[in-house]
């Protein structure tokens, strides 16, 4: 299989711009891999570069505990966790103070802040709430991210996307981009976001190589009404994934070539939505790189 990965790259990538392919493995050389707390996941943080970044996700039908958790056994492994702070899984800002002490003492430098789905909420109903809070008790964290969404989200008008998004800057050190196939709308997004003056670094969030079967059997892994949350939420997602051979992000990249080039669109990182996939998305991501020409480490 590899190796037809490689000659189907190797004849489309021989036409990128030398300033479009040095972007592309920029940022294939070292992004970060995003984990689900399922029981598969020490299997598949193993098959990740040690020394790499990986985004750990929170889930209510395992709790926030559980992310914290996870987070610290892949420190002591010898990765670099960014741990979710799910603002709705958070009771009060007892709660939240007892966290952020937690991942201060166990070494845990970087936090990615969401809204979250939780049913009912405690003190935080969102993620603007959270970060405010998390600024009045004095967090330790070097990086703070915080979602945006160039394809807008079902349940939330645009306008308060934005409006939101604007709000949360001054907290946060880098905005993740969520899932979108569509290379004009992130490169739209993000002109229109330095456009306003929102400078955040961006970390382009792309999925990973994913079988729908495969995903659709971890989504329920999580629970029956984050299974069905993912699938309205992420419809374009699902119609990507049932094509044969699923889906994979290479196209999607090279369709991004010119912005991830320009250094006015600040795209600093590549966040992979790995879906607890990590040797297939790794496998691609090497494949890619060598035939992109670059070293793979």
């Amino acid at each position: 299989m590899a190796t037809g990965i490689l000659a189907r790259l190797t004849g489309r990538t021989a036409e990128l711009p030398a300033a479009h392919r040095d972007a592309i493995v920029r940022l294939l050389s070292a992004p970060k891999y995003e984990l689900i707390p399922l029981k598969n996941v020490h299997e598949q943080a193993a098959l990740i570069p040690r020394g790499s970044l990986v985004s750990v996700t929170a889930s209510p039908a395992k709790g926030i505990e559980a992310t914290v958790e996870l987070a610290e056994q892949l420190l002591a492994g010898g990765l670099r966790p960014v741990v979710h702070l799910s603002a709705r899984m958070i009771r009060d800002r007892a709660h939240l103070a007892a966290l952020l002490a937690r991942t201060k003492a166990s070494g845990i430098e970087r936090a990615f802040v969401v809204g979250g789905d939780a049913d009912e909420p405690g003190e935080f109903l969102d993620a603007l709430s959270l970060l405010r809070a998390m600024a009045d008790l004095g967090h330790h964290f070097a990086e703070v991210g915080v979602g945006c969404y160039p394809d807008g989200h079902m349940d939330i008008p645009d306008d308060a996307l934005l409006r939101a998004l604007r709000d949360k800057a001054p907290y946060a050190t880098y905005m993740a981009t969520q899932m979108c196939f569509d290379p004009r709308k992130i490169g739209a997004f993000i002109a229109a976001r330095r456009a306003e003056g929102i400078g955040l670094p961006v970390h382009l969030g792309v999925p990973g190589v994913a079988e729908m079967a495969k995903l659709v059997q971890i989504s329920a892994r999580i629970g029956v009404k984050d299974s069905q949350r993912f699938m309205r939420k992420n419809v374009r997602l699902v119609g990507q994934l049932v094509r044969p051979g699923g889906y994979r992000p290479d196209g999607l990249l090279e369709g991004l070539g010119s912005v991830l080039a320009d250094p006015a669109a600040k795209v600093e990182d590549l966040h992979l939505y790995t879906f607890n996939q990590v040797e297939t998305t790794e496998e691609w991501r090497r494949n890619y790189l060598a035939a992109l020409g670059a070293p793979v480490a």
